[in-house]
């Protein structure tokens, strides 16, 4: 899996003119499933982002995590996360999942989300989809596992 992770005071999806998501202050998760990718990479990135002390504290400090504030998060998939551009000029998405196995995997991650307590929004998998993303810092995160 890989995630690019921004800390955002606003974060919205709409598809075909219409939002279909939208959350305040919290993160907004662009989520890439790789094919080898599965419920163990799933519960491991969903504990880490939850705890991550990325949220700023009274002191202006990021000190605090998404439990800790009561953070929302918006989860979009984005298999262009898997593009290799090592040869050529047009990306490869080979290491990317199928659909048929991302979707649940994408489904399964923001379940992980809410039953950790952090309120979860959803994208549409396989839609064209504007992602609205107001970043605060900006704080920008890349994991992967």
């Amino acid at each position: 899996m890989r995630i690019v992770l921004q800390r955002v005071r606003h974060g919205r999806v709409s598809v075909a003119g219409r939002t279909i998501a939208e959350i305040g202050a919290g993160v907004v998760i662009l989520l890439g499933i790789g094919s080898q990718d599965g419920d163990e990479q799933a519960r491991y990135l969903v504990e880490k982002i939850t705890n991550l002390r990325i949220l700023e504290d009274e002191a202006g400090k990021m000190n605090r995590s998404l439990l800790d504030t009561g953070g929302e998060a918006l989860v979009v998939s984005q298999f262009t996360l898997f593009a290799d551009m090592r040869k050529g000029r047009r990306p490869s998405f080979t290491d990317a999942a199928p659909p048929e196995i991302a979707r649940p995997l994408v489904e399964r991650f923001a379940d992980l989300l809410i039953t950790q307590g952090v309120p979860t929004q959803m994208g549409e998998f396989g839609a064209h989809m504007l992602v609205e993303i107001e970043n605060d810092g900006p704080v920008t995160i890349l994991l992967e596992r």
